[in-house]
């Protein structure tokens, strides 16, 4: 498979392209993104005092209430900033080689978004038996869309430029092969979804449906040559996963409805994890078309 795209995307890389800036630029996010918790920390120390600050720490962990999602979704923040100052410091690009073409990165994210969004629509037409409570009022739910969709939006875009940007641009630009740039970053976003403690034996199958998403999004970027499409995808997806239904869990707070699936670790979960699967093979077909037919249009009209 051809990504002619990919090239213009991967070239301001190739600048600094040594492996051992990598590592060095991953340390940097980490700490950054850990800088970005420990800020977020003294703000609820300021607000609600040392024990009222661990309080709230407690209640991101495991309390499914809007202002502690809220919260954690702010985490993501440093996760943003991380792979934009190693870009910087240790590559000498700018930040904004890491989204690609500015106006196909916007009209990408909305098409990406709006396919997701139809199949979703198209989804929820049709008869279920998959057994729904009601979380939030309506009232009060909509009362927290504006700053959950900021949330969603700077969690998705954070993930997309760390992993589909950063890592998967310096891969390429020292490994021509795919199966090093879509798979090795592919593969690290889906370890980091490991929760065995959790999941129990449904840890690796929560894995396995992260790593089939995060190829697909390696493939859009690598087609659109911008992350605009995955990340499109990815908020989308996380919006009706965070915002509408969601799973009962420390992201369920701004959900106006929850599956109540209970014990994580169930085998009764596992038919859920293979339909999300089915369902994202499903989105991304739409979106691959979407943006093929875009692509195809402007270099018609060019």
């Amino acid at each position: 498979m051809k990504y002619a795209a990919h090239d213009d995307f991967v070239a301001p890389a190739r600048l600094r392209p040594a492996i051992w800036r990598l590592g060095l630029g991953l340390v940097l996010a980490v700490c950054i993104y850990v800088l970005g918790i420990g800020a977020i920390f003294l703000v609820l120390v300021a607000v609600s005092g040392f024990d009222g600050a661990n309080l709230w720490l407690g209640r991101m962990a495991s309390d499914g209430t809007p202002t502690a999602t809220l919260l954690v979704l702010a985490t993501f923040i440093g996760m943003a900033l991380g792979p934009m100052l190693s870009a910087r410091l240790l590559h000498g690009r700018g930040i904004a080689s890491l989204f690609g073409p500015r106006q196909r990165l916007t009209r990408h994210f909305a098409i990406a978004a709006t396919a997701c969004a139809g199949v979703y629509l198209l989804l929820a037409l049709l008869p279920s038996d998959m057994a729904r409570t009601a979380n939030l009022s309506p009232l009060l739910w909509a009362s927290f869309v504006p700053l959950a969709l900021v949330g969603v939006l700077v969690q998705t875009g954070a993930e997309e430029v760390l992993f589909r940007g950063y890592i998967q641009q310096q891969v390429a630009a020292r490994f021509a092969s795919p199966l090093a740039w879509m798979v090795l970053p592919s593969a690290l976003f889906a370890v980091l979804h490991y929760q065995p403690a959790l999941m129990g034996e449904n840890a690796w199958l929560v894995v396995g449906a992260v790593f089939l998403f995060a190829i697909l999004a390696a493939d859009l970027t690598a087609k659109t040559g911008t992350i605009g499409a995955a990340w499109g995808f990815h908020f989308a997806n996380n919006c009706v996963a965070i915002l509408f239904v969601a799973m009962e869990g420390p992201l369920s707070g701004l959900a106006l409805y929850n599956v109540p699936v209970g014990d994580m670790a169930a085998a009764e979960v596992r038919p859920l994890l293979f339909m999300d699967m089915a369902v994202t093979v499903v989105v991304w077909g739409a979106i691959r078309m979407a943006v093929g037919r875009d692509q195809s249009s402007r270099r018609t009209s060019s």
